[in-house]
């Protein structure tokens, strides 16, 4: 049976963008992808689970690690940090499985330093001034961390063509099916399938004549 190397899958996007919509709705519909769970120094938001979401550190022993080599990316965003553990990721691809990552643009150039044929998307909104309704409207932030966070989306835009691909997130269902078709064909790229062919070729001479 031919092996296939899993795909690591980088997603990236401005604040309110509708990241996690997007990679929530592909990991329903293809639940054998494993999310990549990063550590993080923040508190717990409303609805996160240790393990599931992030795994909560304090910042000491985030440094530790962080000085041990432990992290494959780390960055501080927002005051706080956030690491991607390299051993566990490399283990899933190994053994087939699709990890996919949702991290800021400074993780995902790390991660491309960090991992071959990693593929990096970025979701955009349609326009700043749809975002910032977005972030007004999740009530979530004072409006000082809501004009933060829309100076950091502009940093962040301008290096969106450093990305594989674009997905605009102006329609949900559109940008969905722009982010599902992404994934599949990256599925099919030869590199994923180091074998394929030749084991075909190989049945040719195996066939009964």
């Amino acid at each position: 049976m031919v092996s296939r190397l899993g795909m690591i899958l980088v997603v990236c996007a401005p604040s309110g963008a509708g990241k996690s919509t997007l990679i929530g709705k592909l990991r329903a519909e293809f639940p054998d992808m494993e999310f990549s769970v990063s550590h993080t120094t923040r508190q717990p938001r409303a609805g996160e689970v240790a393990g599931r979401d992030y795994e909560f550190l304090g910042r000491e022993e985030f440094a530790a690690r962080r000085d041990e080599g432990y992290y494959a990316e780390w960055a501080e965003v927002h005051g706080n940090f956030y690491g991607t553990p390299r051993a566990p990721v490399l283990e899933k691809q190994s053994r087939g499985v699709d990890v996919i990552f949702d991290v800021d643009v400074q993780g995902a150039a790390a991660l491309r330093r960090a991992f071959d044929r990693a593929v990096f998307v970025f979701i955009l909104p349609p326009s700043l001034a749809v975002l910032a309704e977005r972030l007004a409207g999740r009530g979530t932030d004072a409006p000082e961390a809501v004009r933060k966070r829309l100076e950091n989306a502009k940093t962040e835009i301008a290096r969106a063509d450093e990305f594989d691909y674009l997905v605009v997130n102006g329609d949900l269902d559109r940008a969905y099916d722009a982010f599902r078709a992404v994934y599949v064909a990256e599925r099919l790229r030869p590199a994923r399938r180091p074998g394929l062919a030749e084991a075909i070729l190989g049945s040719f001479s195996a066939s009964p004549r």
